[in-house]
């Protein structure tokens, strides 16, 4: 099917432009979001006679677009999931959850404006696109850990399987220290 494009679309084209589409992607997708129109006469026509005014207000979007995530680029969220011992989660952080985290910080963020890339199934900082229009995408950083005291820890550098191997470093040299003392005790006991 030949459509019309009424703004840019990733992977497919500019605005104005007459693209070949499959069928079901042209009716499923792009109409229905007001994406497209079918590139027939009747619609070229009215798309030509539209066109300063499209432009106009793809214009205006895109400075809202740029403003907004002027002020979203590099900001970091913190997502509070239970997790292993070794920093893996029961579950994975969604879009869904990187929106709210936005949300809850004051900023307009939807889930569908959202692209995580893999899937966030450990603990720790990870870096996730927010589209907020189809020419301003910017970055935000998922700050994922089991309690706020791990997320501020981790934002300062450390990460949780450096925090665990420290503990563990740690406890082995209470348990030598332990041996040393009772090995040291038992030589004072032989020589009385």
């Amino acid at each position: 099917m030949q459509v019309i494009l009424l703004e840019r679309v990733a992977k497919l084209g500019q605005m104005g432009e007459v693209v070949k589409v499959k069928d079901g992607y042209a009716r499923n997708f792009l109409l229905p979001q007001g994406k497209a129109l079918r590139a027939s006469d009747a619609n070229i026509k009215s798309f030509e006679a539209k066109k300063a005014q499209l432009e106009a207000r793809n214009l205006e979007t895109r400075k809202e677009a740029e403003t907004a995530g002027a002020k979203l680029d590099g900001q970091k969220f913190v997502v509070i999931r239970s997790a292993s011992d070794a920093g893996a989660l029961y579950g994975s952080v969604t879009a869904r959850d990187a929106a709210e985290a936005a949300t809850a910080a004051g900023f307009s963020v939807d889930r569908k404006q959202v692209t995580i890339l893999s899937p966030i199934k450990d603990l720790g900082l990870h870096d996730v696109s927010v589209v907020l229009h189809p020419e301003v995408t910017v970055t935000i950083t998922m700050n994922v850990a089991r309690s706020a005291e791990e997320a501020e820890l981790q934002a300062s550098g450390k990460s949780i399987q450096q925090l665990a191997a420290e503990a563990d470093a740690a406890a082995d040299f209470e348990i030598a220290e332990l041996f040393d003392e009772i090995g040291a005790a038992n030589e004072d006991g032989e020589d009385l």
